[in-house]
């Protein structure tokens, strides 16, 4: 039976760790830290054998070479194209990664950066199907666009969204009460994102994770996800008339929400 936990890392990194306990072996994803990781494998007596990197960011590639070191026969696997040089192997948007009877689609997610890619199995643990999305999709928000344009952000949002909704969302940062201070103030009659927003407030207090989230109540709360949702198409053309922003389509609308939340 395969494991899920989360490490972490820096102020408000996660860095996943997949195991499998009967054999000790263990998987990582965007280890930014190296030492967080090695502390976690012994504690559980785990060897690392695979690295997933969704993108070059120091955050997430940082620990790769002290790891390797820790770990010799560790295999690294990321985006082709990209700044970060250290992989073992390379994959592109199509291609399928395999690990201890699990197999992972490459969804190509550009925008965060342009090399940004997300695993996503059917393969489900704890009941759900893994997506590990790196810095595209967060709980009730999505990542700042340093590369890629809004349309294209959409697009790969767009294909997070066409996901099983029962997925299971595993992304990287814990961001979500902030996320959600920014969802409230444009959609403050929202009762669903008031209620989610308490139960957040309160997993926090208990020094708990508010991630992994799920796929579904993402559709519902997260405004990013909903470009085409009335409440939220009202609030973005609110926005854009008092910010000269141009509100004529699903990509100007979530252009309206990103250029929202970067002024927040």
């Amino acid at each position: 039976m395969l494991t899920i936990s989360a490490i972490p890392a820096f102020s408000d990194n996660y860095i996943w760790c997949l195991s499998n306990p009967d054999n000790g072996k263990a998987l990582v994803v965007d280890p930014g830290q190296a030492d967080p990781v090695v502390d976690r494998l012994a504690e559980q007596g785990l060897v690392l054998d695979t690295i997933l990197i969704t993108h070059h960011h120091p955050d997430h590639v940082g620990g790769v070479s002290q790891l390797m070191k820790a770990f010799p026969e560790c295999q690294v696997t990321g985006p082709a194209d990209s700044p970060f040089k250290g992989c073992t192997s390379t994959v592109r948007p199509g291609y399928e990664v395999s690990w201890e009877g699990m197999t992972f689609q490459v969804l190509g997610v550009p925008g965060h950066t342009l090399d940004h890619i997300a695993y996503f199995s059917d393969t489900e643990i704890n009941g759900r199907p893994v997506l590990f999305c790196g810095d595209t999709l967060f709980v009730c928000g999505c990542g700042r666009l340093f590369e890629g344009k809004p349309a294209q952000m959409r697009q790969s949002l767009q294909t997070l969204r066409a996901l099983p909704e029962k997925t299971a969302v595993y992304c990287a940062h814990e961001y979500t009460l902030a996320n959600l201070k920014f969802a409230r103030s444009w959609l403050p009659n929202d009762q669903g994102l008031k209620d989610f927003e308490a139960r957040c407030q309160e997993r926090r207090e208990r020094g708990e994770a508010t991630v992994p989230s799920v796929l579904a109540e993402e559709k519902r709360l997260n405004p990013f996800l909903r470009w085409d949702d009335p409440a939220v198409v009202d609030a973005a053309r609110n926005y854009c008339a008092t910010h000269g922003l141009p509100a004529d389509s699903d990509n100007a609308i979530f252009a309206a929400i990103r250029h929202g939340k970067d002024n927040f």
